[in-house]
């Protein structure tokens, strides 16, 4: 190892963010002095968004901090959950989240979602409704502007809520939302929605909640047994998350 480097030592849940090449227990990365160890840790391919504690040769540091030459810096992960700059946690997605975003809402998060914004336009709004931005992107996180974002783990949108669920441990509310538009849902009589039933959903449901927002209709239909098992999960996991942080 070139004593004039910085040896990198990422936690193991950060590699997938680095070329195929440094991952591993150590990598090197030049030392100029004057670059601050946030810019190192991005130019390496991590976005500081997915960084939790930083050490340089085992003393705290901040990003903001400048790394001599030798020293050995490790970068560990976010420690779960996480407490984003605002609370309650509420999220935006970006447009490749669509599913992701139906199962938030399904368990009553506040979840903003449009298939139609550029990244900009992302940003804006995360930033001004104070939201944390939601993607796989990882170029989206490396944007100084962002104030608050996260990488999302995972291929399959069931697993991807529980991971969101896991990091953030926001408070649940299930089917409170609309899965469409994210507005409240409130219970409304099935006599006040029977013309807009067809015949079979007339026939067979009597427990109807309607959108305050968009108008959307939802009753237990024959997707119900799936959508029940996401929300057990969910308040499985929120549950296995924060109550150790509720009893401390």
């Amino acid at each position: 190892m070139d004593h004039s480097e910085l040896r990198l030592r990422f936690a193991a849940e950060l590699w997938l963010f680095l070329p195929q090449r440094k991952r591993g227990p150590e990598a090197s990365a030049p030392c100029d002095t004057t670059s601050t160890l946030g810019h190192v840790i991005q130019s390496s391919g991590v976005p500081l968004t997915e960084v939790g504690r930083l050490l340089v040769n085992g003393h705290p540091v901040a990003p903001s901090h400048r790394p001599g030459p030798g020293d050995v810096v490790h970068i560990l992960g976010i420690e779960r959950p996480q407490k984003p700059p605002f609370h309650p946690p509420r999220f935006v997605l970006d447009v490749h989240l669509g599913a992701l975003a139906r199962r938030l809402r399904l368990v009553g998060v506040d979840t903003a979602y449009r298939n139609d914004l550029d990244d900009d336009t992302l940003i804006e709004r995360a930033n001004a409704e104070q939201r944390v931005l939601l993607t796989q992107d990882r170029r989206l996180l490396h944007r100084r502007i962002l104030e608050a974002g996260a990488f999302v783990r995972g291929h399959d949108p069931d697993h991807q809520v529980l991971d969101v669920l896991e990091r953030f441990a926001p408070p649940l509310a299930p089917w409170s939302r609309c899965t469409a538009c994210n507005g409240l849902l409130a219970p409304v009589d099935k006599r006040d929605v029977a013309h807009l039933l067809e015949a079979g959903t007339r026939a067979t449901y009597d427990t109807f909640a309607r959108c305050r927002s968009c108008g959307r209709i939802y009753w237990p239909g024959a997707h119900h047994r799936h959508l029940t098992a996401i929300v057990d999960a969910a308040e499985r996991t929120v549950s296995a998350v924060a109550g150790p942080q509720r009893r401390s």
